[in-house]
């Protein structure tokens, strides 16, 4: 009988090890366009939790997009700032805020050069102070930012 436990608990050892298992343990992050009959929401999450680490938002035709970051790093800034966006060779100022729970919060327009440099590459820098972060939206995603520019945009 121990012969056969000991062969259980290294089959369960060896299969939580294996490759298959740790990709079931790691956390799902993915892109979620929310488009309903308020504002437009990209959201980078861990569906069906509370895990957000950036989110776009706009009204729709409003022309800028509120961009947060929640896992922004490094020392806090004041309530407000500047950040300096990049995206390639594109790059913008901004007024930046920290909002509750220490997300840094910056507004862009869509008719911005930064941002259609954004759209083209899914990348983002944000560095405001000392504190940075950045967003990478991966290319099977790129079809749901370009949908929300284009309900963004005015």
């Amino acid at each position: 009988m121990n012969l056969i436990i000991t062969a259980a608990l290294a089959l369960v050892a060896q299969t939580a090890g294996s490759p298959a298992a740790q990709a079931q343990a790691a956390p799902a992050w993915t892109w979620t366009l929310y488009d309903g009959g308020g504002p437009a929401v990209l959201a980078n999450e861990i569906p069906d939790t509370p895990r957000l680490r950036a989110t776009l938002q706009c009204d729709p035709g409003a022309s800028v997009v509120d961009i947060t970051l929640y896992e922004a790093r490094a020392e806090p800034l004041p309530r407000a700032g500047f950040a300096r966006l990049t995206s390639g060779a594109a790059s913008a100022t901004s007024e930046a805020s920290i909002g509750r729970g220490g997300r840094l919060e910056v507004a862009l327009r869509t008719d911005h050069p930064l941002f259609a440099a954004f759209v083209g590459s899914g990348d983002l820098a944000i560095m405001a102070g000392e504190r940075s972060g950045a967003i990478k939206v991966e290319r099977p995603h790129l079809a749901k930012l370009r949908r929300f520019a284009d309900r963004c945009s005015g």
